[in-house]
């Protein structure tokens, strides 16, 4: 990639920017490595042309092919992640912080990906049913539907991962149909134009889905409407700042903050320093302090542990971040790189000043600090740095002051109790750790913890083998914490695309609520034709097309032969005294014979474009069917999705949903669910 001096904004789908303004300096020596550019952005041009052009081109594909996208946009950056890799290198990241950052980023694309495939349907409308009658007579029900919402979703982002901070946000919005204006911290910036250009030249986006903004926002926010959304990662007072603007109130604009917080690891009571887990908490502790030089918003700020193991834990992190060199990252044996900017090297001070106070220096830049590399001395460096309080709970600094760099202050507790309550002075965090080997004081512990923070990772050895850690947002998971660390959530899977969409309640009939949602709902009308809907491949089939099976007969015969092929023998289907004395009153089958009797009323069983059944959903089994009851099914196309994939034969297929209702010679339900089948296309 060509290295750009002047950074560039992409703006209406050209790239804007050709006079240097605001000098960007190597946090590995203090170089000018870029500058921001010096010509204003019309924002009303961004916001028009991502509500004219970004929604049209995002609205024409649907959830499948936007899923597709993210998915070929994850291979095509995974392929120049090297490039990304030289760039990231300025920011003072060693090569594992790069990854987290980098490929971090890229895996949330292909974890959204999936997701989107495997959860979403092939349309714009997401149904969150069933469908609940508001009748008595089946005429009249209700549901819900969530639709993309036509406005445009604007990402302001921090300094500490500027690929990984945009895509996480971008790959939930993208797949909800949110063209995204993305603001990163203008320290390393350079970083995030490096990728957003990647993604411009993929080709793979949408004109008008990705537009980003290099310095200040001017009056984006004061042009956005209620159809719009604003996401912010950064600290506490900007957050609060920026949900305050006068427009974004009037107009009732979501508003998703997630802000640095004071995160703690408890050492439980039951953990000796022989135990497996007193060296897994110190390694979690130093690594969560280390890692990206302490950077993260979810680093471990306070270590809370029993009062007469705070000396031998201290000097076990002692021990260990002694023996971590801190410099240039592409110095062999370099485990610690710098801080993103001379700016956070004195803000990070400033707070060590302030915290030291009243508190003993277990572990700082006396302890022979001295960062390897050329230039290093003029770089962005800044010492490990261990604290330790011993009476915490008569000092608020260390609950409230949040050095962002590699700083951790260590804290004493005498009880459990303790420990919950000074975990809970951190007054709402992203993330806490429990290291405990007691599983009924974790059963204890978590909900209490659970009230105050967003994630509550418990470690032990059993954990250990595959943990991510403490600071690792995964894409499956919420991220997100309550009070100071802004209230909101991230993530999450398909939470996180939910919250990107908008929620409607629909009333109406069955058939409508079926034409609207795309899926048929019991009680609408069904297409029943001569031709079995087995036979059908997949272009070919209708929501509503329907089968009503010829009817079958219980005996106890079929009772008999179940029980022996299958080797239940459960008392209900064999005891005739015992199932008397039940509250059925006498012999039921077996639920899955009644499953299996379905499947043999309306099976098509010569071949034909139905390949598989893979699963059934939400199977309930309503009443008992009885010997001498006769059964019949109605099998319904409910659901269609075309996950646009092919078998190995390169023959087109999709995934069908079956709604099956299960009735007695009462007409009365017996058994529902869905079953999913995958059905080929046509050659």
């Amino acid at each position: 990639m060509a290295h750009i001096s002047t950074l560039q904004s992409l703006i209406a789908g050209r790239w804007l920017g050709e006079s240097a303004a605001v000098p960007l300096h190597s946090a590995l020596n203090n170089n000018v490595i870029y500058h921001t550019h010096a010509e204003k952005i019309d924002f009303e041009e961004a916001v028009t042309y991502a509500r004219k052009t970004g929604v049209p081109g995002l609205m024409a594909l649907d959830f499948q092919q936007r899923a597709a996208r993210l998915k070929a946009l994850a291979l095509y950056l995974v392929g120049r992640k090297e490039e990304l890799y030289v760039i990231s290198h300025l920011s003072g990241a060693t090569r594992a912080d790069s990854w987290v950052d980098i490929e971090g980023g890229t895996g949330t694309l292909f974890a959204y990906a999936s997701m989107g495939s495997n959860e979403l349907p092939s349309s714009n409308v997401l149904h969150e049913g069933p469908a609940i009658a508001l009748g008595k007579k089946g005429g009249f029900a209700g549901t819900h539907i969530l639709v993309p919402r036509g406005g445009l979703a604007v990402h302001i982002n921090a300094f500490n991962f500027p690929i990984w901070g945009l895509l996480e946000k971008f790959a939930p919005s993208f797949l909800a149909a949110m063209p995204c204006i993305a603001k990163p911290a203008t320290a390393t910036s350079y970083l995030t134009q490096a990728v957003v250009r990647m993604m411009h030249e993929s080709g793979l986006l949408p004109e008008g889905s990705l537009q980003l903004v290099i310095g200040s926002t001017g009056d984006l926010l004061d042009r956005l409407n209620g159809q719009d959304v604003v996401t912010f990662t950064g600290s506490a007072a900007t957050a609060a700042k920026l949900r305050t603007n006068p427009n974004l109130i009037a107009n009732s604009v979501p508003f998703n903050g997630e802000a640095d917080s004071l995160n703690c690891a408890i050492l439980a009571p039951d953990v000796t320093p022989d135990d497996v887990e007193f060296d897994l908490f110190v390694k979690e502790v130093v690594r969560e302090m280390t890692g990206k030089s302490g950077q993260k918003c979810t680093a471990i700020r306070r270590v809370i542990v029993p009062d007469h193991l705070m000396d031998a834990v201290g000097t076990r992190l002692r021990e260990r971040l002694a023996r971590v060199v801190v410099g240039d990252p592409s110095i062999e044996g370099v485990r610690m790189g710098a801080l993103a900017s001379k700016e956070q090297q004195h803000d990070v001070a400033e707070r060590v000043a302030t915290l030291s106070m009243g508190n003993e220096v277990v572990f700082g830049a006396a302890d022979g600090f001295k960062p390897l590399g050329e230039g290093a001395l003029d770089g962005s460096f800044f010492a490990p740095t261990l604290l330790m309080c011993r009476n915490a709970f008569a000092n608020d600094a260390v609950h409230d002051v949040e050095a962002f760099g590699p700083v951790s202050t260590m804290m004493g507790y005498h009880d459990i109790d303790e420990a919950l309550a000074l975990a809970a002075r951190g007054k709402g965090s992203l993330v806490s750790t429990l290291v405990t080997r007691d599983a009924k004081l974790a059963a204890r512990v978590v909900p209490l913890v659970a009230a105050t923070h967003g994630r509550v990772h418990i470690l032990e050895r059993e954990a250990s083998v595959d943990s991510t850690g403490h600071g690792s947002p995964l894409p499956q998971l919420k991220h997100g914490g309550p009070g100071r660390a802004g209230g909101g959530e991230e993530l999450g899977g398909v939470r996180a695309v939910r919250h990107y969409l908008q929620r409607a309640a629909v009333q109406g009939s069955p058939t409508m609520l079926a034409a609207v949602t795309g899926e048929y709902v019991r009680g609408a009308q069904v297409n029943e034709s001569p031709i079995h809907p087995f036979r059908k491949h997949f272009e070919d089939l209708k929501t509503g097309d329907s089968l009503l099976t010829h009817r079958r007969t219980v005996s106890e015969a079929d009772i008999v032969a179940f029980g022996g092929i299958s080797g239940d023998f459960f008392y209900m289907h064999f005891d005739e005294i015992a199932a008397k004395e039940s509250q059925f009153g006498k012999r039921i089958a077996h639920g899955y014979f009644v499953l299996s009797a379905a499947a043999g009323l309306f099976v098509s069983p010569g071949v034909g474009p139905v390949l598989a059944n893979y699963g059934l959903d939400n199977l309930r089994f309503v009443a008992p069917v009885a010997i001498g009851d006769t059964i019949r099914a109605r099998l319904t196309c409910k659901r269609k999705v075309d996950r646009n994939r092919k078998d190995v034969f390169g023959v087109g297929q999709g995934v069908v949903a079956w709604d099956v209702q299960v009735t007695n010679q009462n007409d009365e339900l017996v058994a529902s669910y869905d079953i999913l089948t995958l059905v080929s296309k046509r050659e």
